[in-house]
């Protein structure tokens, strides 16, 4: 699934491409993925003639503001955007296509159709499901230390789940809780409100910091992910945990771990991140 710094990637190169641009019609091959309005013909119809002057990102969503609305759009697990010449054969699992002046194409594919499209009335995108569910942007001023550690003495969860979640803090996935709890030297199984206020510290941090680094790499690639021109990310070249089982630790050269927490295949070093309970 794509997280923030793939999403992040994705905003940059398609800003490039569409910014600017007016959709001249709107093709709907699979209604599934639109999830507002109901009518997927009314969503076409407001589209229409509308100019798209901005891609941004809150979290793993992509905002495209438009002259009336803002389309809230996320990848899920397969989702991807390019731009196509309007006659270049459609790929069977393009399902929308945004058709744009000089003969081109915005086209939205994905291959398991779990992605979403929500069409907003400008200003409400925020205020409203889904974005209004979510936490704290990484990146945002607000995300601070103490908001941190605030919401992880609130929960007895386990450390991993608490920050999957979604409505705590925006844009971690899989990946990069992992490779988070490394820098941080915690455990996946920690229970969070265990942490101390420095162990938060430096959790924010890692936070912060490993976000920022993949961004820099373009994300990471496992698996299907490109951006919308077609390159790869190049962060998973700097993996210290995830996808690394039965490696080395880069610290301790302790063969890496693969489990299972909440659900999730889960990676981690048993020597430099002990778990206390």
């Amino acid at each position: 699934m794509p997280e923030l710094p793939e999403v992040e990637t994705v905003r940059r190169t398609l800003s490039e491409l569409v910014v600017g641009r007016t959709i001249d019609d709107v093709v709907v091959d699979y209604a599934g993925i639109i999830k507002e309005p109901d009518d997927q013909y009314e969503f076409t119809a407001r589209l229409k003639g509308q100019t798209i002057q901005s891609v941004g990102r809150l979290g793993k969503f992509l905002l495209f503001d438009l002259t009336d609305d803002v389309l809230v759009s996320h990848l899920r697990m397969e989702g991807k955007y390019g731009v196509f010449p309007n006659d270049e054969p459609v790929d069977t699992h393009t399902h929308v296509r945004f058709q744009l002046d000089h003969n081109q194409e915005l086209r939205y594919k994905d291959v398991r159709k779990f992605g979403t499209m929500h069409l907003k009335r400008k200003g409400t995108e925020l205020d409203t499901p889904p974005i209004s569910k979510l936490g704290l942007e990484p990146f945002s001023d607000d995300f601070t230390p103490d908001y941190l550690y605030d919401r992880l003495m609130k929960t007895t969860r386990l450390l991993k789940p608490t920050l999957l979640d979604q409505a705590i803090v925006t844009g971690l996935g899989n990946i990069y809780v992992d490779e988070v709890l490394f820098y941080s030297r915690l455990h996946p199984e920690r229970v969070a409100n265990t942490l101390t206020y420095d162990d938060v510290k430096v959790l924010h941090e890692a936070i912060v910091q490993v976000l920022t680094q993949a961004i820099e790499k373009g994300g990471t690639s496992i698996r299907t992910y490109l951006n919308s021109i077609g390159e790869i990310g190049l962060f998973q070249l700097d993996l210290t945990v995830y996808d690394q089982t039965d490696n080395p630790c880069v610290v301790c050269q302790q063969p890496i771990v693969k489990t299972k927490v909440g659900g999730r295949g889960t990676h981690f070093c048993p020597h430099c991140q002990p778990v206390y309970r």
